[in-house]
Formats: C-alpha cells, structure tokens, sequence
C-alpha cells in the first residue's frame, strides 16, 4: 500500500465518531491550555498520560496530537494580547505581535497566527504523511551500531537545544538516564539502583516521572513566580478580519515560515526556536516595512515565526515515529506513552501500527481545520480563561496529577516518587536545568545500552565496530561536532572581537 492509501486508511480510522470527539476534545483543550501563560503541551500531555491505561491508542494519540496542535494555536493569544509567551515557541510572536496590539491591531495579528498556523500546519502534516516513509526506508539500513551512534547524537544535540548550555542538558540527560536503569537487568537479571526495594524491581513508571517533572514541578514553580510580576491584558480592538494589504503582506511569510520550520522540526536536533527566531529574521530583513518592527508591530513578523512554528511540530513528529527520536519535550511525554502501550516507535511502527500512526496523521489534517474554527470566532472565550485565579488553577493541576499517578497501580510509593520528581522539576526549573532531557534520557538510556551491547556482541567485544562501520562513524563525528563546536565556535568569536593584542615595548 503506497502513502495514498495509508492516508486514506487513516482518515478512515480518523473520521469514525469516538475519535472525531477526542480530536475536538484534544484541540479545544491544548488552546486553552496554550492561552493560560506558564503552562504548555507538555504538561498537560503528562498529565494526561494515565488515561492510557483505559483508552485504545489510537483515541490517546490524536487526543494527544490536538493538544499539541492546539496548544501551539492558543500560546500565540497569550503572546499577541498579554506579551507573555505560553511556550518558548511563541517567544518571537511576542515581539511584533504584543505591538500590534498596542496599536489597535490586535484582531490582525490573531487572525494572521491562526491562518498562517492552518497552512503551516497542513504543509508540515503533508511532508509527516510523505517524508515518514522514506525516512523508514534509510533507517531499515541501520544495524545496532548505526543505532547506538545515531542516539548518542541526539542525546548531545538534544541536550544542547533544549538546555542553557550543553552541560546543564547534559546532567539532566545522565539524571534520565540513571532513572532509566532502575529496576532488573533484562539482560543479566540483576537488580539495579533498587535500594533493596522491592516496589523499585519492575522500575519508575515513565508516566510518574513526566508528570512528576513537568506537572507537579511545572506547577510549583509557575506558582512560585505569581508575585514577580503583574501582566497587563492588552485590550482587543478592531476587526478580527484582514484586510487586503494584510492578507498580500502575510502569505508568503506563511510559506517562507513552513519551508523553514518543518525541516529544521524534522532534524534530530530540531524543535520550534531555531526556525521561529530565523524566520523572523528573514522577513524583517525581506520586509518593505521595516520602519514596523519593533515600533507599532509588522504583521510579517507574526506571520512567518507563527509558521515556523506549527510546521516545525509537524516536523518533530517524524524522527520520533520512524526512529524513536523525540527532539522536543512534548515528544518526549508522547514517546513515553507509546511505552506504555507496549509500543516502540521506529522502522516498522508505519507498517506494525498502521491504524494508530495513519489514523494520527489523518486526524492532524483534522484538527488543523477544527483550530481554525475554534480560534477566530471564540478567541474572546479563550482571552476569558486569562482570568482563572491562580491559585485554583494550580491546585487543580496537583489533584489531577495526584489523582492519576495513584490511579496508576494505587501505591502509596508511587505518590512519595511523584512529589519527590516534582520538587527535583522545581529546583531543576529554579536553576535552569532542561527537565525534558531527563525524559529523553529515561526512555532513550536503556534503548542505547541495548544496542550498544548487541553490537559489542555480534563484533565478538571489538570496540571498532562503531568507526568501522562508515554510517556510525559519520553520526559518531556529527556528535563530537555538535559537543565541541559551540564552544570552538565561542572561542573564536572572543578572539575575533578582542582585536589585535597590544604587544609590549610597541610605541
């Protein structure tokens, strides 16, 4: 069956009524939840992720989606009209489009983000429905070794996104990683990290340590800085409708923004802020307004980073389906609930799972059109949900964790780890520890040992396989790149902007 008739499968599986619902469900919820600053889709996902163990995955996984989806749609609101970005994605909406409002051009700026992230959105979902396949196709040439070597590149790239600095992303990663370890040795049989508890042998539950991390330790430090400061909601005014010049002004930063976004997603050390902050970049600098920027707001600079942004989470969504791979820490609360399926993302998923993923893709197509219609005409319901008192809406937050996690395996021990994760998340957010490598490195960690001891095996202890092998190597070298560049790069740009040095004894 080509990529055709597996779309049309998964519209098929999409379009029955119980997952129409969850598609609704899912992207009315990740808008509000995208409108309410501090909060994201990676938290709400995590906080959802217990209802995995009532609910068939298909119906998990596009609920999921549209939280995704959404929450993407609804960040931009926050943004525009209280210039507080809901997620680092939004960061650069923020500049142009907090403006806007300002200046009375609100409605503009909200209707330019959410048709730009419906056309983003639906190009970054075609190029998941065609670029999927192949990429399956070059994955089936790796063997353990060109597997062990791929992960070990995302573990230095990803930690180096998602974090400050490569060092803090990589102590959370290690932290994941020795998470991960817990339990028995499936290999040897022998209990690791236990602390000769036996509730520790079968391991922490990937779902307790995503909702402990990005839950309860989100929440507690959302909550901590209630006081730092008070946000001024800029009141809508104008019409929520275009104008001619606004729609000629946006549509080609809406295709500039997709053509930058989903590749870099798709790229193993993708995410949204590269192409978001790039993609503003070239329309100021394309721009005939550029006297716009940074004064009454340019509409450009909305438009594109918005599309940047939706195309780039479609783009994220293919390494972590046909290689395992999450880039983001959204994908990684979504590759831990393919776990608890029983379920591992990777060549075969598209072939093995083809009602789960196809349905996926199709109810992305789905939920880009339901967004449309959600945002535009109730946007005055979500800018209401800016005015929920914080208190009730993080207390809210910790019952439903709480209630979830026991509801998991009803163990007193499972909630001591929870709130025990939650003040590591806080403490870790507090000073500026990436939280999402810690996921990354839990579910990846034992994936890499895996293979690093099936290769070691099948080459009879050999270290060599891994340069010998011309793909590992090549992964091997792009990771010694990514871990040493930056700071070859840093020292270089030091000596540049220091200038000649001033010999001694020179008149």
């Amino acid at each position: 069956m080509d990529t055709l008739g597996y779309l049309a499968h998964g519209f098929a599986v999409a379009f029955t009524p119980t997952n129409l619902l969850w598609c609704l469900l899912g992207t009315t919820l990740g808008t509000a939840i995208g409108v309410l600053p501090g909060l994201g889709p990676a938290l709400t996902i995590a906080l959802l992720l217990p209802i995995t163990y009532q609910v068939a995955p298909e119906a998990s996984f596009i609920l999921f989606a549209g939280i995704y989806y959404g929450a993407m749609y609804g960040g931009s609101t926050t943004s525009i009209l209280l210039n507080t970005p809901g997620e680092s994605a939004t960061i650069v909406t923020a500049l142009e489009g907090n403006r806007m409002a300002r200046s009375g051009r609100g409605g503009a700026a909200l209707a330019t983000s959410a048709i730009g992230s419906f056309v983003a959105g639906t190009i970054g979902t075609l190029g998941v429905a065609f670029l999927a396949p192949i990429v399956v196709k070059l994955a089936l040439a790796f063997g353990p070794a060109e597997y062990f070597s791929l992960m070990v590149l995302a573990f230095i790239t990803v930690s180096a996104v998602l974090g400050s600095s490569s060092v803090r992303g990589l102590t959370s990663l290690f932290v994941g990683f020795v998470i991960g370890m817990i339990g028995v040795d499936l290999q040897t049989g022998q209990p690791r990290f236990t602390f000769g508890m036996g509730e520790l042998l079968d391991g922490v539950d990937v779902i307790i340590v995503a909702v402990g991390l990005f839950a309860v330790g989100e929440t507690l430090y959302v909550a901590s800085r209630r006081y730092a400061g008070k946000d001024e909601i800029v009141p809508l005014r104008g019409s929520l409708y275009m104008t001619a010049s606004e729609w000629a002004r946006s549509w080609k930063p809406w295709l500039r923004g997709a053509a930058i976004g989903f590749p870099i997603g798709a790229l193993p050390a993708g995410g949204a802020e590269i192409p978001t902050f790039l993609s503003y970049a070239i329309e100021k600098k394309l721009s005939k307004h550029k006297e716009e920027f940074g004064t009454v707001g340019a509409i450009e600079g909305v438009a594109g980073p918005e599309a940047a942004n939706n195309a780039s989470a479609a783009g994220v969504l293919v390494p972590m389906l046909t290689l395992g791979l999450p880039t983001s820490a959204t994908a990684a609360i979504m590759l831990s609930a393919f776990q608890s399926y029983g379920i591992n993302p990777g060549p075969l998923l598209l072939t093995t799972q083809a009602n789960l993923v196809w349905g996926l893709i199709a109810s992305l197509f789905i939920a880009n059109v339901i967004l449309v219609i959600l945002n535009l005409p109730l946007i005055g319901l979500w800018v209401r949900l800016l005015k929920i008192p914080a208190p009730q809406l993080y207390a809210g937050i910790l019952v439903f964790a709480t209630v979830g996690t026991y509801g998991i395996s009803q163990s007193p021990i499972d909630l001591i780890i929870l709130y025990l994760l939650g003040a590591a998340g806080f403490l870790m957010r507090r000073f500026d520890f990436p939280t999402a490598p810690v996921i990354i490195g839990m579910i990846l960690g034992p994936l890499a040992e895996t293979q690093f001891r099936r290769a070691m095996t099948i080459a009879n202890g050999d270290w060599t396989v891994f340069y010998r092998h011309p793909l590992s190597l090549t992964l091997l070298t792009l990771a010694f790149i990514g871990l040493v560049g930056p700071h070859i790069w840093a020292w270089i740009e030091r000596r540049r902007t220091r200038g000649p040095e001033h010999v001694p004894g020179d008149a």
